[in-house]
């Protein structure tokens, strides 16, 4: 009877997809908060009176919690003790707080008098931006042990079976997300005439996350019963020692540093994009979001495809190379001022989404085969955690950038606003930047998998 149970769960194709797709959906309406700000740079400027360092101050506080309070480690830790159903609830529940106390505060009126004016860069503010920063931080919080939750989940589901083309489909399920984010957004806040529409939109999205993993949680119970013993055991064995374990592998510190090179070359560029697309190819704000949000669906549909392509073929250090090296072409083409057509942009993104999706499929599906799967939830959660660093301090180096070094004019319009005109050369060399480092460790993370035999060159069947 047991053995029948265990079949009609993890061995049923229906079973394990609709709880991967259940996640997916979580994932989705995360992602949407995520980047809901991002095509609404110009209009915080203009409706809200945002310079570029405020608006990075509030997009790195993404990362506050994560980095200085080590929350993220924290979840991690509560991922490997309690396993993926409680540590998905609290996640999602987080996101939702954290999404309605940023809506709050772009929402209400405080005074305007600046804040904390002794401290350096991140002071003298108003109090509308602590207070969306810090309800983007709590959210961050939310979303971060969500993501590794979810990897997690596909690990606990799919291992052994078609595991990278299921973290494909999640991570594209995932990118939708941004792309909704980054297409709609704009034109929400057009019609309804206020930033604070789409936010709105965002925090509903998260509500219905939060039941997406309430039915997840079923799902996952009907699992642990139907195999306790092997369950119960692989979270028992879990020891906080483990951890230095985890750190003592040079294949995890090559792959948490690409990763961190790879997404702060891509999230925070994606931050500034829709404004990218304002300033140096002329687009209107109400459309200029759309472009960008192309990047996320080379995720959708290629994310996938590449996946199933890993579990089949193999080749992840390889794929994780090339799309490193795609990455470094693109921003490279993106900071040469003399390729200012639109259509220009519009292939770039293209080729960036295709760099976005060999990544992120290559590189996920890796980290269970560097690491056991007892301490997987830890593992993800120190990855992450490193990648909020890039993740918190580079949209924050970019706007101070932008304020510092690439201003080009200042124009007072018929309502009293300023309009400010950038130059995004500097900032897309600085990206590029990013991406040559991560093409190095990109390169030592292949070396050391043919010094260490851990088979990621391997199709997934074959390990």
């Amino acid at each position: 009877m047991t053995q029948a149970l265990r079949t009609s769960l993890r061995e049923s194709p229906k079973a394990r997809w609709t709880a991967m797709c259940l996640a997916g959906v979580a994932m989705l309406c995360g992602y949407f908060m995520a980047d809901v700000m991002a095509p609404l740079k110009p209009m915080l400027e203009h409706q809200l009176g945002w310079s570029s360092t405020q608006y990075g101050f509030f997009t790195s506080a993404y990362g506050w919690l994560n980095v200085f309070l080590l929350l993220l480690l924290v979840g991690g830790i509560i991922l490997d003790k309690m396993g993926v159903r409680f540590t998905g609830l609290m996640s999602t529940l987080l996101m939702v707080a954290g999404a309605i106390l940023k809506y709050f505060a772009i929402t209400h009126t405080f005074d305007p008098k600046p804040l904390l004016q002794n401290v350096p860069i991140i002071g003298g503010m108003p109090l509308q931006i602590y207070l969306a920063g810090l309800g983007f931080a709590i959210f961050g919080v939310g979303v971060e042990v969500a993501g590794i939750t979810t990897t997690k989940l596909i690990v606990k589901w799919f291992k052994g079976k078609e595991m990278a083309l299921a973290m494909g489909l999640q991570l594209a399920m995932a990118r939708m997300g941004t792309a909704m984010a980054l297409m709609i957004s704009a034109p929400i806040a057009a019609h309804f005439k206020t930033v604070s529409a789409p936010i709105l939109l965002a925090v509903v999205l998260l509500i219905i996350g939060f039941i997406s993993y309430l039915v997840y949680g079923v799902m996952d119970k009907k699992l642990d019963a139907s195999e306790a013993q092997t369950e119960t055991a692989s979270e028992e064995q879990f020891r906080l020692s483990d951890i230095a374990l985890i750190l003592k592998n040079k294949g995890f510190w090559y792959i948490a540093m690409l990763c961190v090179l790879f997404y702060s070359a891509v999230f925070p560029f994606l931050k500034y994009a829709t404004d990218l697309m304002v300033q140096k190819y002329h687009v209107k704000i109400a459309l200029a979001g759309i472009i960008p949000g192309l990047v996320p669906f080379g995720n959708i549909f290629m994310t996938p495809f590449f996946g199933r392509m890993i579990d089949r073929k193999g080749k992840a250090a390889s794929i994780m190379f090339l799309g490193s090296s795609m990455l470094i072409v693109v921003h490279l083409l993106f900071a040469i001022p003399l390729l200012s057509h639109w259509l220009v942009a519009l292939v770039l993104m293209l080729v960036l989404g295709v760099a976005f999706s060999l990544v992120p499929s290559a590189m996920w599906p890796s980290v269970p085969k560097l690491i056991p799967e007892k301490q997987l939830g830890t593992a993800y959660a120190l990855i992450f955690y490193i990648q909020n660093w890039g993740l918190m301090g580079v949209p924050l180096l970019i706007g101070w950038i932008l304020d510092r070094y690439c201003i080009v004019s200042r124009t007072v319009v018929a309502d009293g606003t300023t309009l400010t005109a950038y130059n995004y050369t500097i900032p897309m060399l600085v990206f590029m930047g990013f991406g040559i480092l991560g093409l190095i460790f990109a390169f030592l993370l292949k070396a050391e998998d043919k010094r260490k035999g851990y088979g990621l060159e391997l199709p997934s069947s074959a390990t």
